[in-house]
């Protein structure tokens, strides 16, 4: 497999993954490392790059290399996202409710 559909597989399921269930998550400094840390393992793995080549996780994230966004700052986007989402939402919905209490 190369390393394009590597990345596809990525970006489907394990970013996915990660990030299930994140729109209400309250993320600590020791949270977001261990995504960060998931992420760079799997890209890591995918380029065949190991932690003895001392490559910078930007490196790794460049365009250069495979063009991904740090999976904190994607959590915290879809967050805002999620956010105005239930703002639009009726008054009468439970996601509503919930965060106007």
């Amino acid at each position: 497999m190369n390393k394009e559909t590597k990345l596809i597989i990525h970006n489907i399921t394990a970013k996915a993954a990660l990030k299930f269930g994140s729109e209400v998550w309250v993320l600590k400094k020791r949270e977001e490392q261990c995504l960060e840390a998931a992420q760079m393992k799997f890209l890591r793995h995918l380029l065949g790059i190991t932690k003895l080549d001392k490559e910078k996780n930007q490196c790794i994230r460049g365009k250069k290399k495979t063009g991904a966004q740090n999976i904190v700052k994607g959590i915290k986007q879809y967050q805002k996202k999620w956010l105005q989402h239930v703002q639009r939402m009726d008054t009468n919905r439970i996601p509503k409710q919930a965060t106007t209490v």
